[in-house]
């Protein structure tokens, strides 16, 4: 019997009342994940005491961009754009150009080193030398005040390596390497031209891992730069802000008589900061969400 010409199997009241209790629950998960990023959006953009009693939930209440205009006002706001900007393209390009071929080495079986090295890769995500002999090292390598802080040391991050071995290893079969080897492919060959066209995904998800990691950066600008010429976003809006709520404190000291102008402001300033800071990789998020569900073997090896 064709599948056109199947009985279609009644829904019963269990099955409907399962669908039903399902779609709630991802509702509610839904909810719990977008609503607060959403309210920080509304709320930024909204009268300050509005948001503080409680009167805005859904829309903007008495719209006004004055902790937009306080932020993005102040020239550093773009050197420190500019930075990480620098910072996350470089580093991780860089991160893909060391942990591709580093991955797809150690997921060949023939390489006998392979798993002493992946014990000596390990072991680094377990044990480490600590902050102080650390900033020495970068000292004795003049990597303090230097950009390259923030990209050589974080050349290869130990989990990304070892999904991406896992991915080399167990998606890309062994009969598309055999058929690859008697077309005459070197390893190198097959690594550019079957490997990596196959592995989208997994490029794309640990790519965005990197440069997510690069974005939120904040400890590297913290410890081992003083030029402030070379810090990156998020310390500029750590000092933004720091800066404000001092404004807004003294203010409201001096006064005397209800809330400054400034202290009426400050949090809408802190709502500000978030967007400025998470919008750029909330935007980029969308484009590389296909790859995290599309089948990478699709068009490959058929069975």
């Amino acid at each position: 019997m064709s599948r056109l010409n199947m009985p279609v199997r009644k829904r019963k009241a269990g099955d409907v009342a399962f669908s039903i209790a399902l779609a709630v629950v991802c509702f509610l998960i839904l909810f719990a994940v977008v609503y607060p990023v959403y309210f920080v959006a509304i709320a930024s953009i909204s009268d300050p005491s509005k948001v503080a009693t409680g009167q805005v939930w859904l829309i903007p209440q008495g719209v006004n961009l004055f902790g937009y205009e306080q932020i993005l006002s102040d020239g550093r706001i773009w050197t420190g754009y500019r930075n990480t900007l620098l910072y996350s393209v470089v580093g991780t390009a860089l991160n893909l150009c060391v942990t591709l071929p580093a991955a797809y080495a150690l997921s060949r079986r023939e390489f006998r080193p392979r798993r002493p090295l992946m014990l000596f890769f390990a072991f680094t995500m377990f044990f480490n030398g600590g902050l102080i002999p650390t900033y020495l090292l970068y000292r004795d390598l003049n990597l303090l005040d230097n950009w390259l802080v923030f990209i050589l040391p974080s050349a290869v991050n130990v989990y990304n390596l070892i999904i991406t071995r896992a991915f080399f290893e167990y998606s890309l079969s062994e009969e598309l390497f055999e058929a690859a080897m008697i077309d005459g492919l070197s390893y190198f060959q097959y690594f550019l031209k079957v490997a990596l066209p196959l592995s989208k995904a997994i490029i794309s998800v640990i790519g965005l891992y990197y440069l997510v990691y690069h974005w939120n950066d904040f400890f590297t600008g913290l410890v081992f730069i003083r030029d402030y010429s070379l810090q990156p976003l998020q310390i500029v809006l750590r000092d933004i802000l720091i800066s404000n709520q001092a404004f807004a404190g003294g203010s409201g000291g001096a006064g005397g008589s209800g809330t400054s102008y400034a202290q009426q402001y400050a949090d809408q300033i802190k709502y500000g900061v978030i967007i400025v800071s998470t919008l750029p990789v909330i935007a980029l998020y969308p484009f590389l969400q296909r790859y995290f569900e599309k089948g990478v073997m699709i068009g490959s090896v058929k069975g």
